[in-house]
């Protein structure tokens, strides 16, 4: 009996780290996105070319 609680709650620990490593995952992929994303944005503005063009007139 004293096995079997051991074992199972070591298989609750090990679903809890991979949950919270997949939800890193995601986090730290929306964080390289968003920096790309701004580095993108900065050259843009450095350059006058890209987003910021307003050619309706």
């Amino acid at each position: 009996m004293e096995v079997s609680s051991s074992t199972t709650s070591a298989n609750v620990q090990v679903d809890v780290m991979k949950k919270a490593q997949d939800v890193q995952e995601k986090q730290i992929t929306q964080l390289l996105e968003s920096a790309q994303q701004q580095s993108k944005d900065m050259a843009t503005q450095k350059t006058g070319i890209g987003g910021n063009l307003n050619l309706t007139g």
